[in-house]
């Protein structure tokens, strides 16, 4: 007569998966039924290549919408992967008996951004933790405390046939206290599909079966279960479920996201101390203590062996005071904070990341099915040496290099693709060179859906890239943002998409009368001209484009800066800002003398004081205005006649980033000095929030320089002229070559 033995085990527990294995040793069972997703049969049999090396994780996607996914993961210490392991090995047969994807309602993505964590899982969490009604009854604080000593803290165990049946009866009585409702809406057609299941392998013959399933459902799985729900029962409830195509393929997994709610609805927050207990059963304090000292050690902090000997003692000691046979986690943490990182919790934090939680990246077999986009990017991956990794890495690239440049337009593709592999930093060196870029890459699980998702632009990055551009461009209506993809297509290598997308622009930029919206658009063209140089990129496209706009601009700038609220003047001063910033690095005479005009005009018009004082600032910082008439305007501005407010606007607008010209020009420190001093009392007490603002942006040299200057008495009088100072200017021609050399374009 057939047999039915249900195992009921805690998802990604070593404890649990090591009496497992002991327990279908001793059973001998011909059929193994796991609870998993049944839509990942056909890629079942990978789990026997030698190529699967853990943490990896089962990916069951909709086939028409890839972005409704669950991951089912596995790691060496997962019960379900060491009994999947152990049916593949002794040739019995293996299936996957949980509700199918197909068959479960979708599940609306998180509100925030979705490449940040994985899809949850389709089953909510349980309102009324089992773990912790239990562990409550047998007097612990916590259900994690509880099943670890109990089950996942043992290495072993002289009856693990008794220890599941006694793990039944437990969740039985649990279900009995707390209701089978708490498990979630959809548990019960989830256990009616495992009963349907373990009947249909009743009727295909085998006469051992091995149930391996959450503790939880153990008790609705066995052979009493199975007769006392009716099969023509669950059928009716599982009757009403629409179906939806999916399929599944093996994607590389990661210890930290081990601790995400998954398709089994269960995470475990200390994986690397799983993994521990699974490698190292025997003495496990003294070697998981002497990991910890090898990390402390690699990270420059001291760790004696004395203090591990130390630490152990200790540890031993609480779980004694505990009634512990053997020191925990919780011990073992404790310890090595009093010990070895003598009470500064900074140490315990890199351990609890690299050890307790741990970084390692699984590997998937090579003959896993993928698309051809992901076939792809794994080629280009090998092929420019680009580790893929689960660690944050910083790569630093020289764009003259050949492969460093691939590597960067490799990088921009995916970004157009919404792959966000790697973070372009915007550091100093690479605003001050237009070849360096410095990427963050971080490979995360939940990569592998964007990049099935992308899959239907084009089979090979590139063409996928260039899709995805072309329909953009099509569509979008923002002028800022399609300058923006420009930069990216141009350094992405694009050139058959970077037509297209400049005429979208043209249309879109003709038909917009908001000045505004083209000053947006105008720095992404300047960095498009700025590095489309460099990376031999055609940019004659470009440039007529980027000349228009900035005439627009130029004409436009004085009609927009009117009638301007505070905040509408912060926006414009930023957009200020940002104009000269490009048509300065774009170095062309013909474009900044027309700025310029519109600077000036800027300057000595009626606006709002921020805007105005900005335009005199830059006017003066580009010497397109004397330091005479910039101390004339500053001396106009904050008159007494003025408004206080406008004229702290002005002065905020002129000085706001860096106080250089305060520290060499006596006259505009005069000047700013003169008018605070002779402000009264109220009127002081109201603008003051902004002069403290405005100083409060100035590096902390320039304000001991300003202070020392006041302190001393700045005159009204200028500087005393060049001719008693010492400066030489035969030679300072002396070394004019060598600075030409050095700033190239950037010599004035």
């Amino acid at each position: 007569m057939a047999s039915v033995s249900v195992f009921g085990i805690r998802h990604h527990g070593p404890g649990s998966a090591r009496v497992l294995v002991r327990a279908l040793d001793e059973l001998a069972p011909d059929a193994v039924l796991i609870e998993g997703p049944p839509d990942a049969a056909p890629v079942v049999e990978f789990a026997a290549d030698p190529g699967m090396r853990p943490p990896v994780a089962l990916l069951v996607y909709e086939i028409d919408e890839p972005t409704h996914a669950v991951y089912y993961p596995f790691a060496d210490f997962s019960p379900e992967w060491q009994a999947l392991q152990w049916a593949l090995r002794r040739g019995a047969a293996v299936r996957f008996i949980d509700l199918p994807q197909s068959l479960r309602p979708r599940t609306e993505r998180p509100d925030d951004d979705a490449s940040a964590t994985p899809p949850v899982s389709e089953t909510p969490a349980s309102p009324t933790d089992p773990l912790e009604e239990l562990a409550r009854a047998a007097g612990f604080a916590d259900g994690e405390a509880w099943w670890g000593q109990l089950i996942e803290e043992r290495h072993a165990e002289a009856n693990p046939l008794g220890l599941f049946t006694a793990i039944q009866d437990a969740m039985a009585a649990a279900r009995a206290e707390i209701g089978a409702a708490a498990g979630g809406p959809l548990e019960p057609a989830r256990e009616a599909f495992m009963r349907k299941s373990i009947r249909a392998a009743l009727k295909e013959g085998f006469t051992s079966m091995a149930v391996v399933c959450g503790a939880w459902h153990a008790p609705m799985l066995s052979e009493e279960a199975l007769k006392r729900h009716a099969a023509r029962a669950d059928d009716e409830l599982l009757k009403g479920l629409s179906r939806r195509k999916t399929t599944a393929t093996w994607i590389p997994w990661t210890y930290d996201r081990l601790s995400f709610s998954s398709g089994y609805g269960a995470g475990v927050t200390s994986p690397g101390w799983y993994e521990h207990l699974w490698s190292d059963p025997e003495r496990r304090a003294e070697r998981w203590l002497a990991r910890v000292a090898r990390l402390l050690r690699d990270e420059d902090l001291d760790a004696a062996p004395a203090s591990v000997i130390e630490s152990v003692r200790l540890a031993a000691s609480l779980a004694g005071l505990r009634g512990r046979r053997t020191p925990g986690l919780e011990e073992l943490s404790e310890a090595t904070l009093s010990v070895l990182c003598h009470g500064n919790p900074a140490p315990l934090r890199v351990i609890e990341r690299r050890l307790i939680v741990g970084d390692r990246l699984g590997d998937v077999a090579a003959g896993v099915p993928v698309v051809p986009l992901q076939r792809d990017l794994a080629a280009q991956q090998k092929s420019l040496r680009v580790k893929v990794t689960a660690d944050e890495a910083v790569l630093d690239l020289d764009q003259r290099k050949e492969t460093d440049l691939a590597r960067s337009r490799l990088l921009h593709r995916l970004g157009i693709l919404d792959i966000g592999w790697g973070t372009l930093e915007h550091d100093q060196r690479q605003r001050l060179s237009t070849f360096h870029e410095i990427w963050k890459l971080q490979w995360r699980p939940e990569l592998a859906v964007k990049v099935i998702e992308a899959a239907h632009w084009g089979n090979t990055v590139a063409d996928a890239a260039a899709a995805a551009v072309a329909y953009r461009a099509r569509t979008a209506t923002d002028l800022a943002a399609l300058t923006a993809m420009l930069d990216h297509v141009v350094l992405a290598d694009l050139p058959g998409a970077v037509g297209r997308l400049v005429q979208r622009i043209q249309d879109v930029s003709a038909r917009s009368g908001d000045v505004g919206l083209v000053m947006d658009a105008l720095p992404p063209l300047a960095r498009v001209l700025r590095y489309g140089n460099v990376r031999g990129t055609e940019t004659a496209l470009v440039e007529p484009l980027a000349i228009g706009l900035a005439a627009r601009v130029a004409v436009g700038l004085l009609s927009a800066c009117a009638s301007l609220d505070d905040d509408a003047s912060a926006a414009m001063r930023d957009r200020i800002d940002a104009v000269h910033g490009a048509l300065v690095t774009l170095g062309r005479d013909d474009m900044l003398r027309a700025w310029q005009e519109a600077l000036t005009k800027v300057a000595d018009a009626d606006v709002h004081g921020g805007v105005a004082g900005r335009a005199a600032r830059l006017l003066l910082d580009a010497r397109a205005a004397a330091p005479d008439l910039s101390a004339t305007r500053l001396s106009r501005a904050l008159s007494p006649g003025n408004d206080p407010g406008q004229a702290a606007a002005w002065l905020e607008g002129f000085l706001a980033g860096s106080g250089l010209v305060l520290v060499h020009d006596h006259r505009l420190l005069a000047i700013v000095d003169t008018w605070l001093c002779h402000l009264s009392r109220d009127v002081f007490e109201q603008i003051c929030p902004i002069a403290r603002r405005t100083f409060a942006t100035f590096e902390k040299p320039e304000r001991r320089q300003i202070g020392e200057q006041i302190k001393r008495g700045a005159s009204l009088e200028a500087p005393p002229p060049l001719e008693t100072d010492d400066y030489d200017p035969a030679r300072a021609r002396l070394v004019e070559p060598v600075l030409r050399l050095i700033l190239g374009d950037r010599w004035p």
